[in-house]
């Protein structure tokens, strides 16, 4: 019995017959560090909204602050044939190994927020996170007149960002020799973190004046735990998140160096756009910094 020919259609849906190659054209990945946090929800949400405008499908994971989910990830996307990785590392020396995956499958990779340490990129796309951390320092000197105790929560240890954050602040106290650090640890960008490091340090020192944390994440949970103490300490954070927008407004905040997350996001789809046609790419594009303060 013969059986009924199946017209071959062409325009809706997919084209029957498509290699997969060509039906991942258009797919560029963003694996980010964590989606537990609002700053790199904003940064997914800009690169999102850009990759619609430029008609692009965007695969986003996140590696929840893990090198080697991240790798996984990374292999992952590989697999699904993507032009460009947009990748966010959870820690900018491990960072290396997925941009060496990326690189076996001749995938170029775009750096977002932090860097890939020791390994080179296609384009790097970021705050200038040295000067936002000396306009921190510089803002809590001036404060504080010049003399003062200040602590310091550093971020994720070997991130780029808690790197360079920590190396502007440290230029601005180095400026200032009336201040000293009494204590400076790391609270990994983690709100929770924040509180409980911020905590134990209050305990340890009778006197603070000021503090800089290396994100707003960390800057909430210490000013949750310096409002149980009822003591009057400055806080300066770094991101600008909306949290941290309410607390300068209800003063419980002196300030927060503000990135631009979704400004973030949207330049590296335009750059894996300019990368996918060919086009030049810059090695570094810097991200404008703005000081929110009350």
């Amino acid at each position: 019995m013969l059986r009924k020919a199946i017209p071959f259609v062409v325009g809706a849906g997919l084209l029957f017959g498509a290699s997969a190659a060509a039906l991942a054209a258009d797919k560029i990945a963003l694996v980010v560090s964590t989606l537990n946090n609002p700053f790199f929800v904003t940064l997914r949400d800009g690169a999102q909204a850009e990759a619609k405008v430029l008609g692009y499908d965007l695969v986003v994971l996140d590696s929840q602050n893990d090198p080697a989910k991240e790798l996984a990830n990374v292999e992952d996307v590989l697999r699904q044939g993507v032009k460009v990785l947009l990748l966010n590392p959870a820690d900018s020396d491990a960072a290396k190994a997925s941009v060496r995956a990326a690189d076996e499958k001749k995938v170029p990779v775009i750096t977002l927020d932090r860097a890939a340490n020791g390994i080179k990129v296609a384009s790097h796309i970021a705050s200038d996170n040295v000067a936002g951390g000396k306009l921190a320092g510089e803002l809590i000197a001036k404060q504080l007149g010049g003399k003062g105790n200040v602590v310091e929560l550093q971020g994720i240890p070997g991130a780029s960002a808690a790197r360079d954050r920590g190396q502007g602040f440290h230029q601005a106290m180095s400026a200032a020799p009336g201040i000293k650090i009494v204590a400076s640890q790391s609270a990994d960008f983690d709100r929770t973190k924040g509180l409980n490091v911020m905590e134990n340090i209050l305990q340890a020192q009778p006197k603070i004046d000021a503090v800089f944390a290396h994100n707003d994440e960390m800057a909430l949970g210490a000013i949750k735990a310096i409002q149980a103490t009822k003591r009057h300490i400055l806080v300066v954070g770094f991101d600008g998140t909306d949290d941290a927008v309410a607390a300068i407004k209800n003063g419980s905040m002196l300030a927060s160096v503000a990135q631009q997350p979704a400004m973030i996001g949207s330049l590296g789809v335009q750059t894996a756009d300019k990368v996918i046609k060919g086009q030049p790419v810059p090695a570094f594009t810097p991200v404008p910094l703005k000081l929110l303060r009350r």
